[in-house]
């Protein structure tokens, strides 16, 4: 008897909740309806676009252009971008710091005409950012000296030679060491490796019995 009796309200609330189920899916698909009439309708009125494809202006420009450019530019040899500074060699090892001053050679205004800081103004770039990696600088004869000191995140700045050619055949960025670069960092010598110290900036200079391979040194202490 207790079942017969709880069976037409369980038999409402089966059918309550299959009407709420009706409902729902009902609502859903109203709403995906206006979501698909919004995303294909258009609303006021449209122009076609003036400004060409920028990709097909290239590949238009590009065509047009021969397919060797090295011809025009000559031998890497001779390209003035690609000319390092050079330094001296290292014959002794020592630890010295640079602060790397800079002093600007324009005015620096505001908005309004006021000036910021003037021609001359010399600063310290160091108290201001940080040198996230190491410089590691070598002549190419000390390239594989350099590969084994060298981390992951350090840079490594040759004074002579093809930086191209070096990082085709060590399978690593190599970069040249810039004019620009020496004078800044106060570099005389190299090997050198250059880090962030503070507010300075720490060189090591490598003599030549520490840019020696490590097989050369164990080998040297065995004939001993």
């Amino acid at each position: 008897m207790a079942a017969e009796k709880s069976w037409p309200r369980r038999a409402r609330l089966m059918a309550l909740m299959q009407a709420a189920t009706i409902a729902v899916l009902m609502l859903g698909a109203v709403t995906l309806g206006v979501a698909a009439h919004a995303a294909s309708s258009t609303i006021g009125r449209t122009w076609p676009i003036a400004e060409p494809d920028a990709m097909a202006e290239i590949e238009a420009k590009a065509a047009t252009l021969p397919r060797d450019m090295a011809p025009k530019f000559g031998p890497r040899s001779g390209w003035s971008a690609m000319r390092a500074a050079s330094l001296g060699v290292a014959t002794s090892s020592r630890i010295r710091h640079v602060v790397p001053f800079h002093t600007l050679d324009f005015d620096i205004s505001l908005p309004d005409g006021r000036t910021l800081y003037p021609k001359g103004f010399t600063f310290n770039p160091l108290a201001y950012v940080s040198l996230p990696q190491r410089l590691v600088v070598v002549h190419p004869r000390d390239l594989d000296w350099a590969m084994t000191k060298a981390r992951t995140t350090d840079f490594i700045l040759v004074t002579a030679g093809d930086a191209i050619t070096l990082s085709e055949r060590k399978g690593r960025a190599i970069f040249i060491l810039e004019e620009r670069v020496k004078a800044r960092l106060g570099l005389t010598v190299a090997p050198v490796i250059v880090a962030q110290d503070g507010q300075r900036l720490l060189l090591r200079e490598f003599g030549p019995r520490d840019r020696q391979p490590a097989r050369s040194t164990a080998q040297s202490r065995e004939g001993r």
